[in-house]
C-alpha cells in the first residue's frame, strides 16, 4: 500500500509538472508570437474587433501623422503623396496588401486589444466609440523620402527595384525602411495589383538575396578568429581566374586582378580569389561559426517587426561551394535588414542590437502603455576584432571600392557587394552597400540593395551613391533622427 501511494504521488507530480510546462510554454508563445497571431488575416477576433473599434493613429518620431481614421471611418494616410509612397511598406495599407506592416503587425495596440476593462467601461459610460492606442514609431518620415528619392537621382538606379534600411547602431532604433517599387495606399488599382514588379512585397524585410562581397565582413571574422597570422596570409592575384578543379573557376568583378594582396588589401579592393581561399583555409565549421555569430540561420523573432531568416549552408557539398560562400555566393542569402544589422554590429564594437520600431504607445486617455527600450540581440565578436573590421571598412570608403559613398564631413565605413543570381530563370545582378558613420554623435548604419544592375555597373557605382546621399542627409538633419 505504501508503495502504491508513492506511485500515485509520483504520477501526480508528473502531471503537475506537465501542466506547469504547458503553462510556461503558453506564456512564452504569447510573448513571442502574440503579434504574429493578431496580425493573421484568419483571426476572427481581429475581424470582429475592427468593426467596433476605431484604429489609433500612427506617427513618426517627430510627430508626423502617418495614418489616422477620418469621420467616415476610413483609414487615411499623409496628404503628401511622396510621403505616402515612401512609408507604405513600413506602415501598410487599409486593404492589408502589405504583409507584416505596422497596420497589421501592431493590431493588438491599434485596435484596442490592450485596453483594460476600466478603460472600456469609461468609454461605454461616456457613449464614446472605442478607440485603439496611438503609436509613435522610431522612423523619420523625411529620411524615408530621401532614401526613396535617392534611387531616382542616378542613371543606373533610376526606376530600379531595391531597398534601403537605416538604423541607429547604438540603440537599434529603425530610422528608415523603404522598398521599391512603391505604391500609393490611397490609390490601389487593379493595375497595381497585377504589377509584375510586386509593389506589395517589402524587399527590406522579406527578400533574401545573395549578399555578394558584403559577406566578406563575415569571412574576414572567420579568418581572423581561426587562422593563425591571418593578416599575413597572401595570394598572388595576377591571374584572371582561380581554378578549383573540374572547370570550377572563381574570378573578380570585371576580370580584375590585384597583384599580391594580404587580407587587408583584399578586403579594401574586394578580391574574390583571396576570400575564396580564406573560406577554404578557415574551413566549413569556422565559416559556419562566424556566420552564426552574425545571426545567419537564426529564427528572427523580433518584438516590433517580422524579418525573414538569412541562411548560410550547414554543409559544403564541395570545396568550390565553400570557396564561393567566402564572397557571399553559393547558397548564402540575407535580407537588407539583416545586412544593416551586421554593419551596425561592427560599428557598435561587436554588439548587435535588436531592431526596434515602437518608440511609444499611448492609450486614448493619455496613459503610456509602452516606452522605447533597447535590447542587445547578441554579442558577435570582441571589441578588438570589431575595431579591426571597422578599419578595413573605413579604407574601403577612403581608397577602395566604396569611395562613392564617402561624405567629407563624416567618418564613413563600408563594404560594397555585387552578387549574381537568377530570377524567373533569367540572370540578375544585385548591387549592395552596407556601412555606417563611426562618429558617436551621428550613429547611423545602413544597407542599400539595387536589383537588376545594368551591364558594367556594380554595388560601388550604384548602391554606394544612394548610401552617400542618405548619410549626408543624416549629417545635415541630426536633430530629426537622434534624441536630444
Amino acid at each position: 500500500m505504501k508503495r502504491q501511494r508513492m506511485k500515485f504521488k509520483l504520477l501526480a507530480l508528473l502531471i503537475f509538472s506537465l501542466f506547469l510546462l504547458l503553462a510556461l510554454y503558453g506564456g512564452y508563445s504569447v510573448i513571442t508570437y502574440g503579434n504574429r497571431w493578431f496580425s493573421s488575416s484568419r483571426n476572427p477576433r481581429v475581424r470582429a474587433q475592427k468593426e467596433n473599434v476605431t484604429a489609433g493613429n500612427i506617427l513618426d518620431r517627430n510627430g508626423v501623422l502617418l495614418a489616422t481614421t477620418n469621420e467616415e471611418g476610413e483609414r487615411i494616410y499623409p496628404a503628401d503623396e511622396t510621403t505616402r509612397k515612401a512609408m507604405v511598406h513600413l506602415i501598410g495599407d487599409s486593404q492589408g496588401q502589405v504583409s507584416n506592416s505596422v497596420e497589421s503587425f501592431q493590431t493588438s495596440y491599434l485596435y484596442g486589444f490592450q485596453t483594460s476593462f476600466p478603460e472600456q467601461l469609461a468609454a461605454l459610460i461616456r457613449g464614446d466609440r472605442r478607440r485603439g492606442d496611438d503609436l509613435t514609431l522610431t522612423v523619420c518620415a523625411p529620411l524615408c523620402v530621401e532614401a526613396q528619392q535617392a534611387f531616382d537621382r542616378y542613371e543606373h538606379t533610376m526606376g530600379k527595384r531595391g531597398a534601403c534600411v537605416v538604423m541607429n547602431w547604438k540603440t537599434g532604433e529603425l530610422l528608415a525602411e523603404i522598398s521599391l517599387p512603391e505604391f500609393d495606399p490611397m490609390a490601389i488599382t487593379g493595375a497595381v495589383k497585377q504589377d509584375e514588379g510586386q509593389p506589395f512585397w517589402n524587399r527590406a524585410t522579406q527578400s533574401v538575396y545573395p549578399p555578394g562581397s558584403t559577406f566578406k565582413v563575415v569571412t574576414a571574422l572567420a579568418a581572423l578568429s581561426s587562422i593563425e597570422d591571418a593578416e599575413e596570409q597572401w595570394i598572388d592575384c595576377t591571374e584572371a581566374v582561380l581554378d578549383f578543379g573540374g572547370g570550377q573557376l572563381i574570378s573578380d568583378y570585371g576580370g580584375e586582378h590585384h597583384g599580391v594582396v594580404h587580407l587587408r588589401e583584399a578586403f579594401i579592393h574586394s578580391c574574390n580569389k583571396m576570400f575564396a581561399t580564406l573560406a577554404v583555409n578557415a574551413g566549413q565549421e569556422n565559416m559556419l561559426r562566424a556566420a552564426a555569430a552574425f545571426g545567419f540561420n537564426d529564427n528572427f523573432l523580433f518584438r516590433d517587426l517580422v524579418v525573414e531568416n538569412s541562411s548560410f549552408p550547414e554543409k559544403a557539398d564541395s570545396r568550390y561551394t565553400l570557396a564561393a560562400s567566402g564572397f557571399g555566393q553559393s547558397s548564402v542569402t540575407a535580407t537588407p535588414m539583416h545586412m544593416c544589422m551586421i554593419a551596425a554590429a561592427v560599428a557598435n564594437r561587436g554588439v548587435m542590437m535588436e531592431p526596434r520600431l515602437l518608440r511609444s504607445v499611448v492609450s486614448p486617455g493619455g496613459t503610456g502603455r509602452l516606452s522605447y527600450t533597447e535590447n542587445i540581440y547578441r554579442t558577435v565578436m570582441t571589441e578588438t576584432l570589431a575595431s579591426k573590421l571597422k578599419d578595413y571598412m573605413r579604407q574601403v570608403v577612403a581608397e577602395g571600392t566604396g569611395r562613392r559613398a564617402d561624405v567629407s564631413t563624416m567618418y564613413i565605413c563600408g563594404k560594397t557587394g555585387t552578387a549574381d543570381s537568377t530570377s524567373k530563370g533569367e540572370p540578375i545582378t544585385y548591387g549592395w552597400f552596407i556601412g555606417f558613420n563611426a562618429q558617436e554623435d551621428v550613429p547611423v548604419a545602413l544597407c542599400v540593395v539595387v536589383e537588376d544592375l545594368d551591364e558594367g555597373t556594380a554595388g560601388g557605382n550604384t548602391a554606394a551613391f544612394i548610401a552617400r546621399d542618405v548619410f549626408a542627409w543624416c549629417g545635415r538633419n541630426t536633430e530629426l533622427i537622434i534624441p536630444q
